[in-house]
């Protein structure tokens, strides 16, 4: 329908509403709107319960789809079936219906290409939380351009005027570069979205080049969507160079340790000193699996279950204790103190024989058994022994091995010292010495 036919129907529009027959219209019109409402919803009801029912994902998106269609296409058979009634009996104009027609028609397509649109982007992206407000805007923009009202609001929106610098801006030019900024900006975040999912489903990369490929990509992306949306509006990308500076120096005062966490956590990511899955000691009482790495801070999960966020620029500027930065494996070691009487060959091949009872300690290197200090009330023991899954933790199977091993000596009669001593007085007498040895006597 061209721009002079809708003139002409929306004055002919104008002069139904002088003629009592136009009442009609509208109470049909409404009646047909309702009716459509009313069954819709009972069937969007029905539907919602057969696709819980089937658990089907192709069923769900189709009766996704249909709900977001069947108001406008019902209400527009309803409009089709009232205004041919109205044709052939003559009963009122039809002006209102063939204007309610395209409408009608446009929110069911425009209802149903929003919806394909957002199974086409990521879960949790915006156009996933604001499809209603989105199909809403775009329905009204094409309202306006059926109607014919659209170019008097583009020239309204046009006279409103200012300079910003030497760049002369009107309201329509605003939000025209609102709007295309908005889908520049969209499309760029889809489609980097759908290459950091590829990137990270690739096996053939390491995990840390995987998450700085992925970042970069999506901040390049940003950048050039919003320059070349800028271009396309007709605003002077030159104009942002003030900002840039701007931003350079809060960069420089305000804001210098976010910039240098960034900058910290790109080195991390290239350098791959820390990666995701490595069992860190970050100081004396933090230490844990790192399960998360961002342009800003480090997630280390402690074996506690709590997640320390670490900043990333302190891991660059301090020591950093990596239990599993070339090797996953991990060397454990068990003290033991036995008396001076004790068999060291049996006691030793004791503790070896309990290191091999959890299913956590490894065969190769086996474990080892050695004698380290003769100390005042025993004979110190070590057994080392190797784990391979260090994220696990130690305290249960240093329990199991402990547990084991007082077992072992318990049944051949191996005795664990505890401190004794014994104190003589050289050049005194039997009695004289048994006072120096008596405990005091309460005062």
């Amino acid at each position: 329908m061209s721009e002079r036919e809708m003139f002409a129907l929306l004055m002919e529009l104008w002069r139904d509403l002088r003629d009592p027959g136009f009442l009609w219209q509208v109470m049909a019109l409404a009646i047909c709107l309702l009716l459509a409402w009313a069954l819709s919803r009972y069937g969007r009801q029905q539907a919602f319960v057969r696709a819980h029912a089937e658990h089907g994902a192709l069923r769900t998106f189709g009766t996704g789809s249909l709900k977001r269609v069947a108001f406008p296409l019902l209400a527009l058979i309803f409009v089709l079936i009232v205004r041919k009634a109205f044709r052939l009996w003559h009963f009122a104009p039809v002006s209102l219906f063939d204007l309610a027609v395209p409408l009608l028609l446009s929110l069911a397509l425009v209802r149903a290409a929003i919806y394909i649109l957002r199974h086409a982007f990521s879960g949790g992206s915006l156009l996933a939380s604001s499809e209603r407000f989105i199909a809403t805007a775009i329905w009204i923009c094409l309202a306006l351009h059926i109607s014919g009202l659209a170019d008097p609001i583009v020239e309204l929106l046009e006279q409103v005027s200012f300079h910003a610098g030497k760049q002369k801006l009107d309201l329509w030019t605003l939000l025209t570069g609102l709007v295309t900024v908005c889908v520049t900006v969209l499309v760029a975040l889809w489609l980097s979205g759908e290459i950091e999912r590829r990137l990270l489903a690739s096996e053939n990369l390491d995990a840390n080049m995987r998450v700085v490929l992925g970042r970069l990509v999506k901040a390049v992306l940003s950048v050039v969507a919003l320059l070349l949306s800028l271009s396309i509006v007709g605003i002077d990308v030159t104009a942002l160079s003030v900002f840039s500076g701007a931003l350079a120096v809060g960069l420089g005062l305000g804001l210098q340790k976010i910039a240098s966490n960034y900058v910290s956590g790109f080195i991390i990511l290239l350098d791959r000193s820390i990666r995701i899955g490595n069992v860190v000691a970050v100081d004396a009482t933090t230490s844990g699996v790192v399960t998360q790495i961002t342009a800003r801070y480090t997630v280390v999960r402690t074996l506690a279950g709590t997640e320390v966020i670490i900043p990333n620029e302190y891991l660059v500027s301090n020591i950093v204790r990596n239990e599993s930065f070339t090797d996953s494996r991990l060397r454990v070691a068990i003290s033991v103190q036995v008396a001076y009487g004790t068999d060291l060959d049996l006691a030793m091949r004791l503790m070896r024989e309990a290191a091999q009872v959890p299913a956590r300690v490894l065969t190769d290197p086996p474990p080892q058994a050695l004698l380290t200090t003769f100390a005042d009330s025993g004979i110190n023991l070590d057994l080392g022994f190797w784990i391979a899954d260090p994220q696990q933790g130690t305290g249960s199977v240093r329990s199991e091995i402990n547990m084991a091993i007082w077992r072992a000596f318990r049944e051949h009669d191996i005795e664990i010292p505890f401190p004794q001593r014994e104190v003589r007085v050289i050049g005194a007498s039997p009695a004289t010495a048994g006072a120096a040895v008596a405990p005091p006597s309460a005062v």
